[in-house]
């Protein structure tokens, strides 16, 4: 089991170079939106995903979260039988901006220092496709929530979406396009 502590934003524009980051093509579809359940395909990989609230409903920045490796055969299987609207994106992998936190905030978390350093925090770009097209959303996933709740957004972000339903993955599968 794992906790995935995340932010989410609106996006005002692309950033730079685009085109030179690493990205995956995602697709997902929900077999249950709360608790959310979901089966993807992350280019040549399949799992399946639990996610339940970890405190508050309105909080919504530490989810529980469990992946569980599927078949191919599984995955379509399964997708099959999702409900609602099936959900493709390219995921772009971009570096955390340089501004991303203060000085005085990395001297006092090692670990958190140790992982901007590293480069293991990452803005994970979504572009969606399909029934989606034109839709962006930015996320960074967080090592602890208190690194969540001091992150310095990137310049090209605009509004702070975190825990607004309407953004979620799950919710966009119900929607009606």
């Amino acid at each position: 089991m794992g906790v995935e502590i995340e932010r989410k934003f609106l996006v005002k524009e692309f950033p730079d170079d685009l085109n030179k980051y690493p990205f995956h093509q995602i697709e997902q579809a929900y077999l249950n939106v709360s608790p959310a359940v979901r089966v993807r395909r992350e280019d040549d990989t399949y799992y399946m995903t639990y996610k339940g609230l970890k405190g508050s409903a309105q909080a919504r920045i530490g989810q529980t979260e469990y992946n569980m490796p599927l078949t191919k055969e599984a995955y379509e299987h399964l997708s099959s039988k999702a409900d609602g609207n099936i959900i493709t994106k390219k995921r772009y992998l971009i570096p955390l901006n340089d501004d991303a936190f203060d000085e005085d905030i990395l001297e006092a978390n090692p670990d958190l220092k140790a992982a901007v350093q590293n480069r293991s925090i990452k803005i994970e770009l979504d572009v969606f496709e399909g029934v989606f097209t034109g839709r962006i959303l930015a996320e960074v996933e967080f090592p602890s929530e208190e690194a969540a709740l001091v992150y310095h957004p990137a310049e090209w972000f605009s509004q702070d979406v975190t825990g607004d339903p309407q953004y979620s993955n799950a919710h966009m599968s119900t929607e009606k396009v």
